[in-house]
């Protein structure tokens, strides 16, 4: 007789993941080569089919209807489809959300995201610190009084990043702007509400020169993954005389491969901007970033202070980006998912749906009614049964 091992196991079950994108995203994100790997692999992406045409209840009872589902990842926002989540899970609970509304929550919002930073504690031998860069929330409009008291008093010092305070994943939310002094902040903001648009809150991030690198760190549970690429140049005193009243648009940092080291963009750095930050030290920041927020799919920005090499800022962090850049996500993506599917924490995988007050009460009473039949004709021992 064979003993399967748990891996034979693994492999002879299938598991239901059900994906909700937005259009743009399922294209990007699943790739035929994400199918063929996962399918390989006793994994099958279902597309969960969402409508916006019905009552929130209705749309609920649909979403119920498309299970069960094993795991459901996903990147939609908003109280309609998190309410559609919390029904199905009234539902189906054993059925793994990744990840939960509330986690992804905190992510939609410049300065909650980034709380998380101070809270991490460091091993002491990578003698390196990790912190954000100083920053102010300004409401608008703003008069010049205002502005001149939000940043005059320390808080953030020019040249800022100029960002809107809610990151929802809009096109407005990517709107980014690089300020080089009060004047050119006054140019920014307006003195008087003109549109709804002029009343968002603005965050102003000090700019930090990092020798035109950021280190973008993509994480998937435990699986952690630094890359380089292109950023902004640094600013030296001269330019930031010259650029008075200027203020530089971008819509989002660049992903344009990262230039090579014999490139002239690290001359007169106090360190090689290009260098790779240490991989344990990356890992252990990505772990704790993980566990504050309770996330599992995001990507983080740190950028390398280019006066001291042993400093370090996170300046911004992203729910579920885009993986598919990444090489082999397919099988990082399929191999997380059936760690965590399989664990011995996760018990049981047949996804019944949940019994209503009524159902336990009828279960109870046959279980009563098995047991005096048991106590009559055997005494209690299921044994001496026919």
């Amino acid at each position: 007789m064979k003993i399967e091992s748990s891996s034979d196991a693994a492999a002879a079950q299938r598991f239901r993941i059900g994906y909700a994108f937005a259009p743009k995203k399922e294209q990007s994100f699943i790739q035929p080569s994400l199918l063929d790997h996962a399918s390989q692999n006793g994994i099958d992406f279902v597309p969960i089919s969402i409508t916006d045409s019905s009552s929130e209840e209705e749309a609920a009872e649909a979403l119920i209807q498309q299970g069960p589902f094993h795991c459901i990842i996903h990147k939609l926002y908003g109280h309609r489809w998190n309410h559609q989540l919390k029904q199905y899970s009234s539902k189906y609970p054993q059925t793994l959300i990744l990840d939960p509304p509330d986690s992804i929550e905190r992510l939609h919002n410049r300065v909650s995201m980034l709380q998380v930073v101070s809270a991490i504690k460091l091993n002491s031998q990578f003698n390196i610190s990790v912190s954000v860069p100083k920053q102010v929330v300004l409401q608008t409009p703003q008069s010049p009084d205002s502005i001149h008291n939000n940043t005059n008093d320390g808080a953030v010092e020019f040249p800022v990043i100029a960002k809107p305070l809610l990151a929802n994943g809009s096109a407005k939310s990517h709107e980014m702007y690089l300020v080089f002094d009060p004047k050119g902040l006054q140019t920014l903001l307006p003195t008087n509400t003109t549109t709804s648009a002029s009343t968002q809150p603005i965050l102003l991030q000090q700019f930090v020169n990092h020798g035109e690198v950021v280190f973008k760190v993509y994480v998937i549970g435990e699986y952690v993954q630094c890359v380089k690429r292109s950023s902004l140049p640094d600013i030296s005193e001269q330019q930031l005389t010259a650029s008075e009243g200027q203020v530089l648009r971008f819509s989002q940092i660049s992903n344009s491969p990262q230039p090579q080291e014999e490139d002239e963009h690290g001359l007169g750095l106090a360190h090689d901007p290009h260098e790779m930050p240490p991989s344990d030290f990356v890992e252990e920041l990505a772990r704790g970033i993980r566990l504050g927020l309770k996330l599992n799919f995001f990507n983080f920005d740190v950028i390398r202070d280019s006066g001291n090499p042993h400093s370090y800022f996170v300046i911004d962090i992203n729910y579920f980006p885009g993986y598919a850049k990444l090489p082999s996500y397919e099988q990082v993506l399929t191999n997380f998912l059936l760690a965590l599917l399989t664990t011995p924490t996760q018990k049981d995988h047949q996804l019944e749906p949940a019994t209503t007050e009524e159902e336990e009460e009828e279960e109870e009473k046959e279980e009563s009614d098995h047991d005096h039949l048991g106590d009559g004709e055997g005494g209690g021992d299921a044994s001496l049964l026919p």
